[in-house]
């Protein structure tokens, strides 16, 4: 079937719709969206989550950074069951939500760790292990390098959801160097029906990103690169 332009399956299509029950079901409780009306979840965080699929390489393990309600990882999922998540999320409420979506669609491949992304991305066993790391909505650029390239394999790509960030990509130029990237390309586009305008910048990891970085106790947001 088609949706807004993206061909999926009818059985992408029910999981889609059992994903947005769950969402609006447990909103209220867990906080997790302020859209949660049918046409905007479907446009604002499923289209909008869906749209870049394909500058996901086949088979690539991929990590979220603050998942929140799983955005874009779980449309993602949903349509590329091809690619393995590992989710980070630092509300212990989200990752219990994240957790019921995964069991209710049966998602496989797909794990949630309740963890700070500046922790994860000094931990042995996530530096530098994925093939991608994404977000949506985290954080200003800059900082957002500092959170996800520490987690990226030579090689491998950043690729962050983000609005109008004409401002974001001139201010990050540094950051993006620093930390072992090298912006690869800018995708632009608008949501259907008037739902705004969205930026996908890829960002390539060129080299291994120094060990002092992440930072952490909070300084990649109080005193970016």
């Amino acid at each position: 079937m088609n949706f807004f332009g993206i061909d999926i399956t009818e059985e992408n299509r029910e999981k889609l719709e059992l994903f947005k029950g769950l969402l609006q079901q447990h909103n209220k409780l867990y906080n997790l969206t302020a859209i949660c009306d049918d046409n905007g979840i479907y446009i604002k965080h499923f289209f909008d989550s869906i749209l870049p699929h394909k500058l996901f390489l086949h088979g690539a393990s991929v990590c979220e950074v603050g998942s929140g309600a799983g955005f874009p990882s779980i449309p993602l999922k949903i349509v590329r069951d091809d690619l393995s998540f590992t989710l980070i999320e630092s509300t212990g409420k989200k990752c219990a939500f994240l957790n019921t979506v995964i069991n209710n669609l049966q998602l496989n491949g797909v794990r949630v760790l309740n963890i700070r992304a500046e922790d994860g991305g000094r931990m042995a066993e996530l530096r530098e292990r994925f093939d991608v790391c994404t977000a949506r909505a985290v954080a200003a650029l800059n900082t957002l390098c500092e959170y996800c390239l520490p987690l990226v394999k030579v090689g491998g790509r950043l690729i962050a959801y983000k609005g109008d960030c004409v401002e974001e990509l001139e201010k990050s130029a540094g950051a993006i160097k620093i930390l072992g990237g090298e912006t690869e390309r800018i995708e632009n586009y608008e949501l259907p029906e008037g739902g705004g305008k969205r930026t996908v910048v890829v960002i390539k990891k060129v080299s291994a990103t120094p060990l002092k970085y992440p930072r952490g106790r909070g300084l990649e947001r109080k005193k970016p690169l």
